[in-house]
């Protein structure tokens, strides 16, 4: 899974005082669901529906072993996409933004009377860290994070499209090899514009903008999940003011937290992604998680045949009749007819 550059640590913290976008759904995020937000749509498209809008998709939190990884998209008319967003108010991939500035970008787009607020309309979906590890490790039909990504940006377009809102062009930042991810999207949807590219955050507003409302949201997601343990005392030492830092296993903060806070049979809770190998090793070390042997039948158990069930055993008494046999009346003789 992707590494965290240690200088790259503080970016990926959550600030302590993020703001909580209407895009944080406590009790879905304490109970390990994924959902999916929408703003209302704003009133520049509402007053007239024809207005072609230009529409953005990045993602927030795709390495880290706890907390959710979300998707988070933006749109707003073309005419205003370049002057609005980056002109105005300077928004650029979250990365390169500090938490606090975020933040605050956040809250601007979600404050009725300011320009952000009237012209964009924006979507995140929340992919809880339990449904991740529950679709990568699947018995059969291993569900990749590719996948669950890709499944999880054609969702978010399809929803905007059925609200009526007439989107011209559309520009995502890859998750994979940009051409074959974009002619998938092309062939589903054939009438709109779709750029895919790398660093698509660091080149078109509305991406940058759709970063950041995944990353503040995903901060304020971790943010919730930890104040649960906090509030228990579930923290240790020198960790206990930081709590698990930027949920990534490169980060000191959250492998001391993960290695402190492990219960011996389950683990965590459904903050924690079970399918990252961190996770995995912790609980298979030695002297780490216990050791659950599930009983199995035997082989000739799961031979058992629907007809067998209609089969007299060979030790029972075929002359004493049976409910099934009696069940339609007994046999009679020619002699009857």
């Amino acid at each position: 899974m992707e590494e965290l550059k240690p200088e790259d640590v503080a970016q990926e913290t959550p600030t302590r005082n993020v703001f909580l976008a209407p895009s944080i759904h406590e009790g879905d995020i304490l109970a390990g669901r994924s959902y999916t937000h929408h703003s209302p749509i704003p009133k520049t498209v509402t007053d007239d529906p024809m207005t072609e809008c230009v529409l953005g998709i990045d993602e927030a939190g795709r390495g880290p072993v706890l907390g959710p990884m979300v998707y988070g998209m933006l749109y707003l008319p073309l005419v205003s996409h370049r002057s609005l967003l980056a002109e105005t108010h300077h928004f650029d991939d979250s990365k390169v933004l500090t938490p606090s500035v975020r933040s605050s970008l956040m809250q601007t787009l979600c404050t009725s009377d300011t320009d952000l607020f009237q012209h964009c309309g924006w979507a995140t979906r929340v992919m809880s860290a339990r449904d991740i590890s529950a679709g990568m490790l699947k018995p059969a039909g291993y569900y990749n994070l590719n996948a669950q990504a890709m499944d999880a940006t054609i969702e978010l377009i399809k929803e905007v499209f059925a609200k009526g809102v007439n989107v011209r062009e559309i520009y995502i930042d890859t998750i994979g090899g940009p051409s074959v991810y974009q002619k998938k999207l092309e062939r589903i949807f054939p009438t709109t514009l779709i750029t895919v590219a790398k660093k698509a955050d660091s080149l078109y507003p509305c991406v940058s903008a759709a970063s950041v409302c995944a990353k503040v949201t995903r901060d304020a997601a971790l943010e919730v999940c930890y104040q649960t343990y906090a509030a228990l005392g579930r923290y240790i030492g020198p960790v206990s003011r930081e709590g698990w830092g930027s949920g990534y296993p490169s980060d000191a903060r959250c492998s001391t937290w993960l290695k402190g806070n492990m219960d011996t049979l389950f683990g965590w809770g459904s903050e924690c992604r079970f399918s990252w190998s961190t996770a995995k090793d912790l609980l298979e070390a030695k002297g780490g998680g216990l050791k659950v042997d599930w009983e199995t039948m035997d082989n000739d158990e799961q031979a058992m045949r629907v007809t067998d069930f209609f089969v007299a055993a060979a030790d029972e008494d075929e002359t004493v009749p049976s409910d099934v046999t009696n069940w339609f009346g007994k046999p009679v003789g020619e002699s009857v007819f």
